[in-house]
């Protein structure tokens, strides 16, 4: 397909033609959410299938994509954004906070949203691997976002003093990896750990980057998960 195919313009019961793509493009993203987080997987969804279970048809898939790795992208996207917007409220609610209450909270809520949904889980961590050098590459962007995130917060905890100053970037990074294994695999049911003990471990492996051993916080910090 060289190109997606025009949609109609003009109102059509009550709705614009904006407000009807935006509609049908939220009815291939939920979807493509199921289908590719709960049923076949990517790999095994066609045009067609994904079109019948969003209940349109596969010229308005078109209109909106030019392929299924779109769709995959999107959705991609869209389970990060998700979980950013969880992140940056858990923030700003905690901006006054001692690290290790601030850090906890960042996570507790990361955590939260992405595991309300198994299907998150695996759009975020499994159907996007391999797929193309093109997703690949969004892959990657995203995580170096989060890595960013990490480090932001971490010089933050420094210019406070409730952080030693050094080059976060390495174990930021290494963390991210540590974050989507376990959390996949609890998902998976390869991790004997309820999810309240895999967050606690991830909890102290943040605070161990955001705050070395030795490193002294302001005074009435909490202590971290033990």
């Amino acid at each position: 397909m060289a190109g997606r195919l025009s949609a109609p313009s003009g109102r059509y019961a009550g709705k614009s033609a904006e407000e009807r793509k935006a509609e049908r493009r939220r009815r291939f993203l939920d979807a493509a959410l199921e289908l590719f987080g709960a049923g076949p997987g990517y790999r095994a969804t066609t045009v067609a299938a994904l079109s019948e279970a969003a209940g349109l048809s596969t010229r308005q898939f078109y209109e909106e994509f030019r392929t299924l790795e779109d769709v995959l992208a999107a959705l991609h996207l869209q389970v990060n954004d998700w979980a950013e917007a969880a992140v940056l409220a858990a923030a700003a609610e905690t901006a006054d906070a001692p690290l290790a209450e601030r850090a906890t909270a960042i996570f507790r809520a990361y955590a939260a949203d992405v595991t309300r949904d198994p299907r998150r889980i695996r759009i975020a961590f499994v159907e996007i691997i391999g797929v193309s050098p093109r997703l690949e590459q969004q892959r990657l962007a995203r995580r170096a976002r989060w890595v960013d995130l990490i480090c932001a917060e971490a010089d933050a905890a420094v210019a406070r003093g409730d952080a030693a100053p050094r080059d976060h970037r390495l174990a930021a990074t290494g963390f991210i990896g540590s974050v989507n294994g376990l959390l996949h695999d609890w998902n998976a049911g390869w991790v004997e750990a309820t999810l309240d003990e895999v967050v606690d471990e991830l909890v102290r492996q943040l605070l161990a980057i955001l705050r070395p051993a030795g490193t002294a916080e302001r005074p009435g910090t909490p202590e971290p998960p033990a």
